[in-house]
């Protein structure tokens, strides 16, 4: 049993590995160092400051004192999901490690990553004062650049840094930009810190989580709410994101362990926070389909 568990260990190290290469917001990952616990385990601590702005100086009487208010705002995670799965002992019974390793990381790839994607994009989407386009269904490679010029004067005008920004955006449109070789696709796409393509399967404006548990939602994973729209894509500004994710494999039991089943069992959880701060929600921009 022992070096079962040591190759667990050895594969579970590469899980959060799986999950980078994978997710196409990762880039948009907050350093785990800077998070402040709150008072609660489900909480953490966010700081905010603002302050007033130039007064006129006089010579007499000097500066005109203005005040600097620094508040901690507690945010709640708001993203809590896992799934606990068997693999029978005696199938692979040698090498347990590599078959968990194996089943692991085709999970989370094609189901952890993408529901985790859907909900990170949706959640953005729904952030009060964001910068949204007029829904438009687009499809040639100018009508695309239009857009995007678009957005990034939106952003310009509301003072968004130029750095750090990053273009989400579908496969189909990111080639009909490419496809317009002209000097403009080439300026536009250089002012972003990243171009990121994401599959329409997890680009909607809202989505339905499965709880796994009632009637057509044994399966889990997600759906596309029947209100939502297509994205087209979005530009969002790192800083302007609060994204926090933990991934953890929780628990591991033997055959001899589990209660239930002559097999190993794996249990897996995602927990985080999705999330912007209040005063940079200029730093988020949405150009979705009108259909």
């Amino acid at each position: 049993m022992a070096n079962n568990i040591s190759l667990f260990k050895k594969y579970i190290d590469l899980l959060d590995e799986v999950y980078k290469a994978s997710a196409k917001t990762s880039v948009l990952d907050i350093d785990g160092a800077l998070v402040q616990a709150g008072a609660n385990a489900n909480e953490i601590i966010i700081p905010k400051i603002s302050m007033d702005g130039l007064a006129d100086y006089d010579r007499s009487s000097g500066y005109v004192s203005g005040n600097v208010t620094l508040t901690n705002e507690t945010v709640k995670y708001n993203y809590d999901r896992g799934r606990k799965f068997d693999v029978d002992n005696m199938d692979n019974a040698e090498t347990a490690g590599v078959a968990f390793g194996k089943l692991a990381s085709e999970f989370i790839r094609t189901k952890v990553v993408p529901e985790l994607d859907a909900f990170r994009f949706a959640s953005y989407c729904a952030v009060v004062g964001i910068g949204k386009a007029t829904a438009a269904n687009i499809a040639s490679g100018a009508d695309v650049l239009s857009a995007l010029v678009s957005g990034v004067n939106a952003m310009d005008e509301a003072e968004v840094p130029e750095d750090g920004r990053y273009l989400f955006i579908t496969p189909t449109l990111l080639n009909a930009v490419n496809a317009v070789d002209t000097y403009k696709s080439k300026d536009i796409i250089s002012k972003f810190a990243g171009v990121i393509s994401v599959p329409q399967t997890r680009f909607y404006t809202a989505i339905d989580l499965y709880d796994g548990k009632k009637s057509g939602e044994t399966a889990g994973g997600f759906i596309k709410n029947a209100s939502a729209k297509n994205i087209n894509f979005m530009i969002i500004h790192k800083d302007a994101a609060i994204q926090y994710s933990k991934h953890t494999v929780n628990k591991i039991f033997s055959p001899e362990e589990n209660q239930n089943a002559d097999a190993w069992q794996f249990c897996y959880r995602a927990y985080g926070l999705v999330d912007a701060y209040e005063n940079k929600a200029a730093g988020i921009y949405l150009h979705n389909a009108e259909t």
